[in-house]
C-alpha cells in the first residue's frame, strides 16, 4: 500500500495568508505543501486593489510575487483540491482530500472568509449577485457585471469593492440599505450604519465623514446625525452613499430591470409615498463576511464568538497557535481583516511553526516577537479595516486562550 505524501507543513488555503506562510516556512527549510479548492492560487487577492498610502496595492501583482517565491523554494501547490477531513492519530496529521490523503507534522488553516447571503424580494432574478461575485467578474475575469448596478448593504466590503468597480469602469447608481426584516437586523438602520461608519471615520474618503464623523462620535450623535444625513446621499468616489434609502424589492421579468427604493426616517421607518424605481441591470448584495472555519471544527479546535472579528473564530493565541497540537490558523479564519494583515499573520504563523519545529534555534523568540510586532503595525496602519475595536477584540481572544489553557491544566491536576 502506498504511503500518503509527507510534509513538514501542510497549508489549507492559497490566499494571502497561506502563500505568505508557505514562502516563509520553506525559506527556513521546511517541506511545505499548499492546498486550495479553486483552480488558481491567490485567493481573493486576484481581484483586489486599493490605494495604500499614496500608491495602488494590486493583489494580483502581490500574488504573482508570492507564487514566484514559493516556486523557487520548492513549495508544492495543489489547486482544485478540497479538504474534507483531518485527524491526528499519532504525532502527525492525516488530511483527507479529494486528491487523496496527505500527512504532515503540522497544519496551518488559512481558509479565509465567505460572504453572508442577504436575501431580499427578487433576489433570485438573473443579474443579482453577491458583491464578491461582482468583484471577481470585473477584476479577475475582466467582464462587466452589467451596464449599471446598485449595491444593497452598507459595510466596509461594499465600500471597498464599490471603489474597485468604479475604477474598473462599472457605473454604480448608489449604495443603499437593505429593507427591514429578520435577517437584516441593524443593517437596515440608518443610525446603526452611521455609527459603524463613524467608528471608521479616519479611513473615510469624504472630508464630511472624516471631520463630521470624529465630532459626532465624540458627542455620541449617531442618532441626530442619521436624522440630518442628506436623503439624496453623500457622494463617495462619485457613488451616492444613501443611508436614508432602503431597497424594497428587486424587479424584472427574466432578469433584473429595476429596484424599488424608498426613503426612511433617521429611525429607519419607511416614508409613505417615497417609493421610486431605480433602473439598473444588476444588483450586488453586500451582507459582509464571516470566517470560513469549518475545518478547524473538524480538527477539534474550540471556538469563540467575537462580533468585531466577524463571528465564530477558532481559539488561538497571538502566535497563531490553537490549543490543538500541531494546528495553526492565519488570515480571515481568525477574523475579518485586510489582505495585508492576512499576509503578516501568515508570516507570523510560519515563524511559530518553524520555532516549534526547532529550525530557528536561538533566534526563535526574537523572530516571533518581530513577527508579532509586524502584525500589530500592519493592523494599525491598514487603510481597509472592517470594524472598529479590532485590536481590543484580539486581546480578548488571546486572554481567553490563556484562560482556556490554564483551566485545562487545573483540570488535569485535579484529576
Amino acid at each position: 500500500m502506498t504511503k500518503p505524501p509527507q510534509f513538514d507543513l501542510l497549508i489549507v488555503g492559497a490566499g494571502p495568508a497561506g502563500l505568505s506562510a508557505a514562502a516563509e516556512a520553506a525559506g527556513h527549510g521546511l517541506g511545505v505543501a499548499v492546498l486550495d479548492e479553486f483552480p488558481e492560487p491567490g485567493g481573493r487577492m486576484l481581484g483586489q486593489f486599493h490605494e495604500e498610502k499614496g500608491h495602488w496595492w494590486v493583489g494580483r501583482r502581490e500574488a504573482e510575487q508570492l507564487l514566484k517565491k514559493c516556486a523557487a523554494l520548492g513549495v508544492e501547490i495543489r489547486c482544485g483540491v478540497s479538504v474534507y477531513g483531518m485527524v491526528r492519530p499519532g504525532n502527525r496529521w492525516v488530511v483527507r482530500t479529494t486528491g487523496g490523503s496527505l500527512t504532515a507534522a503540522r497544519v496551518l488553516l488559512a481558509t479565509g472568509a465567505a460572504e453572508i447571503p442577504r436575501p431580499c424580494p427578487g433576489w433570485t432574478l438573473p443579474g443579482v449577485m453577491s458583491i464578491g461575485a461582482a468583484q471577481v467578474l470585473a477584476n479577475v475575469h475582466y467582464v462587466k457585471p452589467g451596464q449599471r448596478g446598485l449595491i444593497i448593504g452598507v459595510n466596509t466590503l461594499a465600500m471597498a469593492i464599490a471603489r474597485e468597480l468604479a475604477v474598473s469602469g462599472v457605473p454604480i447608481a448608489g449604495i443603499v440599505l437593505p429593507g427591514p426584516g429578520p435577517l437584516s437586523g441593524e443593517d437596515a438602520s440608518p443610525k446603526a450604519n452611521l455609527a459603524k461608519l463613524m467608528g471608521l471615520a479616519h479611513l473615510a474618503p469624504s472630508p464630511f465623514m472624516r471631520i463630521g464623523g470624529r465630532i459626532a462620535r465624540t458627542l455620541g450623535m449617531a442618532g441626530p446625525a442619521a436624522r440630518f444625513f442628506p436623503r439624496g446621499g453623500l457622494k463617495i468616489w462619485d457613488i451616492p452613499l444613501m443611508l436614508r434609502t432602503q431597497a424594497v424589492s428587486i424587479n424584472g421579468k427574466e432578469r433584473v430591470e429595476s429596484v424599488t427604493l424608498a426613503d426612511v426616517t433617521g429611525a429607519g421607518e419607511l416614508i409613505p409615498g417615497s417609493e421610486r424605481e431605480e433602473r439598473v441591470d444588476f444588483v450586488a448584495l453586500a451582507g459582509g463576511l464571516y470566517p470560513l472555519a469549518e475545518l478547524a471544527a473538524v480538527a477539534g479546535c474550540p471556538f469563540m464568538h467575537v462580533p468585531e472579528l466577524g463571528g465564530h473564530i477558532p481559539l488561538h493565541n497571538e502566535q497563531m497557535q490553537t490549543p490543538v497540537e500541531g494546528l495553526y490558523v492565519a488570515g480571515n479564519i481568525t477574523g475579518i481583516e485586510s489582505a495585508l494583515v492576512a499576509m503578516a499573520q501568515g508570516r507570523l504563523a510560519a515563524a511559530a511553526v518553524c520555532g516549534d519545529a526547532g529550525v530557528l534555534g536561538y533566534l526563535r523568540e526574537s523572530k516571533l516577537l518581530e513577527a508579532m510586532r509586524e502584525v500589530r503595525r500592519v493592523r494599525s496602519s491598514a487603510s481597509i479595516q472592517f470594524a472598529p475595536g479590532i485590536p481590543y477584540a484580539r486581546e480578548r481572544v488571546y486572554q481567553h486562550y490563556a484562560e482556556f489553557l490554564e483551566a485545562g491544566v487545573l483540570n488535569e491536576q485535579m484529576n
